[in-house]
Parts: C-alpha cells; structure tokens; sequence
C-alpha cells in the first residue's frame, strides 16, 4: 500500500501535465519555437533552433540526467520526442507512449503489434515519430498504416493503410501536420516499389490527395521508365518534409531509383527520385523539383531535411531552402522556385563527381558499379543521412555530421520479384577507407566550414544535431556520447556517455519554467535539465 508521501508524489507528478493538448495550426506554424516541440524538427521550417536559453555555454556543464524512460521492443531508437504542455510523446516500433516530460512517468501505451513478413528497412520496425493536431496524435507503422490515436487516453480514433498492402512497402517517417491534414510516406525505394507522398484529412483519415514520386505512362518524366518499370522505380517518401505557410508549400525529399546499382532498367534522370519536391499543400500539385544526383547508381536518397531559411544572399534578401546532401554536396537552392543558388563538396573522400555546373547538375566521373566493384565515395551510407542537421539565426551557421567513407560498389542485373529487395547486388567495405564522422559547421556562402569537430568512434552512429538560443549545439556522438558544444566556435563543453549507440537528433522543451534536452541512445530515452 502507498504512503501518504507517495500519493502525495504522484499527485504531485500528474499535476505537471496538462491533458488538453488543443495543438492548433498556429501554434505549429510558430517559429521559433518556445517551451513545445510540437513536431519532428520542431517547427515547419527544418531548422531545429529552439529559442530555449536557460542552458548556456557558461552553465551547460551542469546538466545532469532527470529521467530515463526504457522502450520495451526496441534496442535502436530513432525517435524524436514531440512535447506539448508537459506531455512527451515517443514511439518504438509500433507502439506509442505518453510521458510526463517532467518525470518520465507514463501516462498511457498504445499497443501495435509488429508486422511479420516485411523485408529490408521495414523489417526492422523503426519509426522516428509522431505528428500532433488538436487533442490527436498520428504515428505510422511498419506496414504503412496511419493511425489516429486521442492524445489524452491513447485510445485509438481510426486507422488507414495507405498502401495496397504490399509487403515491399514499409513506414519509418513521422507525420507532418498541415493545415489540417496529415502528410505521410513510404520506405521500400531499395526494394521495387513506387513512391508516393498522400495527405489524409486529420478528423477523418480521408485521403485528400497524393503525388505519385514516379510518373506514370505519358507523364512528364516518364521517358526513364519504359514498360512497367514506373511501378518498381522507388523514390521513395520516408523522411518527414519541411512547410512554409506562407507560400503554403510543402518541401519533401525524395529516396534513389530502384534497381540501385543497376542504370539499365531506368534510362535518363529518372524523376523524381533523389529529388526535393515543391508540393502545393491544399492539393499536392508540383510547383517545381530540383535533382541532386540525376540517374543515381550509388543510393544517394535526398531524403536529407531540407532546410528553409530567409537569409541575405549576395546582398538581396531571399527565401531559401538548405540541403545537406548524402551525395557530398551542401546545396543552396531558391525555394521560391527551385532555383540553384550554389553547392560546395563537404567531405573530402569524393569521387563519384568532379563538381556541380551552374545548373546544379553533377560532373560526373567514370565512376560506376561493376562485376568486379569499384571503389566510390562517399560509400553506401552516404556522406551524411536522414540524421538531422540544424540552423542557429543567432551565429547564422548550418550544422550537421559528416561522413568520410567509401565503399565498393557492385552489379550484377536482377529482375524485380515481389517480396525481395532490387538492389542488384550491393557494396561492400573498401579496404584501408575507415569511417570517420564529423560535426560540421558552415557559413551559408562559405566554400569551407566556419569550424569542424572531429569525432572519435566508427563512423557507424546516425546521432543528429539541434541548436538553441542559449549558444549551444547538442547531438549525438560518434562515441555513445550525448554532447553539447559552443554553437560559435565549436569548443567542446560537455558530455554524457550513455553506453548506446545513437540513431536519433535531440530536442528541447521546458515545464515549469525549466529548460529540459532529450535524445533516444539504444533502447532507451534521456532527459537532461540543470537543476
């Protein structure tokens, strides 16, 4: 039997949470964003500055662990947790919880049982998120489901498969929020399906619209995919995009063409894979793409955050859209109108172009895969990945890991057959090209980083980055660290080791009036404050 001192404590606990979420259009076009983290990135625009600034680079050093919450069906988190008036919202695999941000205790679970029989990405039953609106919480599933759970209960309101039902086709996103509707994609583009990206109505989980990613006979860009080819090309959809209300646009990356390593099957560019699409919001029309890597054979997804800013560029004000590409190039792009603004390489181990011309389109070299393999870099995992990148206003420097390695690169032709991946073979380790990482830190026109910092590990962690007002950037380590650095200079300030491997980007809010920071590392989920 509890004490009085322990219903007391509990009281005292489930006070902290409010259960009217009430998450209104408004609120998810705020920027920047204040004591919620009301979506993957926080807010529309990619940026993953919180305005947050009780933690500074002179008190950081005093940021002690408050709670840790342990995930039950899952030894690799990918999860940024979303916040809303003391209520923390994570997911692993299929399941969903609801938090006191304050103390870790759970409110309530949401039980999904997992999909057996998927293949590739899917099978591994990831999932990075939910989306919010109203009292409504959105998460996807393994198998492609959009499920509507009350943000009070966890209850279940309704669920939607979005896709036909084919096992190639998996979830891994967070849902975007918008204007009502929430936005979803798919995994699977290594394993023969055609991407898409759909709107479902948020009260009634109706489809609203959806934009094929691989156009279908007689459309534009058809001409890469003769026959059938269009319904197993890829493209896939399985990062959440960004959303500017202004011009009511919604800005989503695009995953490479299938068969991978094989050019054969697919002629041409073949859009829109490995692309960044402008989608009007309210009806999924294209308003423009830009490709980054045009009849990719390296697996070089553009999946990658892309990044919107309104900044000074060559002495005009303009509206812009930042990408830190797997291909090894930082792009800047008019978001206006697709526009190439500039691309510089930011790795050093790049081989498979010389450069980009004035049309944003690569100089490719001879490199490409073959029988016998051939060395390219970056390799397979690419030069930085779906791991979150970050913009702080105040030092007006973009942040992200980058990835030195290189891999070799097979081929050998294969036909598309349900129920197996369409890679054409694969890569394997290139001998003597260890992976290292490194968190990056550019100036916008700079043609080199402001400040680079070397991590120490194996290059295998996919651990992303934020950025707050209080001059910090913190992120996942290479080395199963949990690590804050001055957001000017780069200069190391503190670290948590949490024994895990990260393959999540942090966040931050605050209850209560103090500033909390959170990341998932392994199984596990850890929030930090300085009191």
């Amino acid at each position: 039997m509890a004490s009085r001192g322990q219903e007391a404590d509990a009281k005292k606990q489930k006070s902290s949470v409010i259960v009217d979420l009430n998450v209104s259009a408004e609120a998810l076009a705020a920027r920047p964003i204040g004591k919620d983290w009301l979506s993957y990135n926080g807010d529309y625009s990619g940026r993953r500055f919180s305005s947050l600034d009780q933690i500074t680079a002179k008190n950081v050093g005093s940021l002690r662990a408050q709670w840790v919450f342990h995930a039950p069906n899952s030894d690799s988190l990918e999860v940024t947790p979303v916040v809303v008036n003391g209520l923390m919202f994570v997911t692993s695999a299929n399941d969903a919880y609801a938090l006191d941000a304050q103390t870790g205790r759970q409110v309530w679970h949401h039980a999904w049982p997992i999909t057996e029989g998927l293949i590739d990405d899917a099978s591994q039953h990831h999932n990075r998120g939910v989306g919010v609106w109203g009292n409504s919480v959105y998460m996807e599933t393994d198998n492609a489901h959009l499920l509507c759970l009350d943000g009070r209960s966890g209850n279940l309101r309704w669920d939607v498969a979005y896709t036909d039902g084919n096992r190639n086709y998996g979830a891994t996103s967070a849902p975007l929020v918008v204007n009502g509707k929430v936005i979803v994609g798919t995994s699977g583009g290594d394993d023969g399906v055609r991407g898409f990206i759909s709107a479902y109505d948020a009260e009634t989980g109706k489809l609203v619209w959806k934009f094929w990613t691989i156009p279908g006979p007689g459309e534009r860009g058809s001409e890469s995919w003769p026959g059938d080819s269009y319904l197993h090309g890829g493209g896939t959809t399985w990062m959440p995009g960004t959303f500017d209300s202004e011009s009511n646009t919604l800005y989503w990356g695009t995953s490479n063409p299938a068969p991978d390593f094989d050019g054969g099957p697919r002629p041409g560019d073949d859009l829109y894979t490995d692309c960044v699409l402008a989608l009007d919001a309210d009806t999924g029309k294209l308003k423009w793409y830009f490709q980054f890597t045009p009849h990719d054979l390296f697996d070089y997804d553009a999946t990658e955050t892309p990044v919107l800013l309104d900044a000074t560029w060559k002495n005009q004000p303009r509206k812009l859209l930042v990408e830190a590409n797997r291909n090894g190039f930082l792009y800047v792009l008019d978001r206006t109108d697709g526009k190439f603004l500039s691309a510089v390489p930011f790795v050093e181990k790049l081989n498979w172009a010389k450069g980009i011309d004035a049309n944003g389109r690569p100089i490719r070299t001879d490199v490409t895969p073959t029988a016998n393999g051939t060395r390219t870099c970056p390799g397979f995992s690419g030069a930085t990945n779906w791991y979150s990148p970050s913009f702080n206003p105040q030092t007006n420097l973009f942040y992200f890991l980058a990835s030195e390695n290189c891999e070799v690169y097979l081929f050998n032709a294969e036909k598309f057959t349900p129920g197996q991946t369409y890679y054409s073979t694969g890569a394997r380790r290139s001998p003597g090209d260890r992976g290292k990482k490194t968190l990056l830190a550019f100036e916008l026109r700079g043609e080199k980083p402001a400040w680079k910092y070397p991590q120490v590990g194996n290059g295998q962690s996919s651990g992303g980055t934020m950025t707050t007002a209080g001059g910090l950037v913190f992120f996942g380590d290479d080395s199963e660290s949990f690590e804050a650095v001055d957001a000017r200079t780069g200069e190391p300030l503190w670290h948590f080791n949490t024994g895990q491997q990260m393959h999540a980007s942090p966040m931050s809010y605050a209850v209560n009036g103090n500033q909390y920071v959170s990341i998932a590392a392994g199984s596990n989920v850890f929030s930090f404050a300085l009191r």
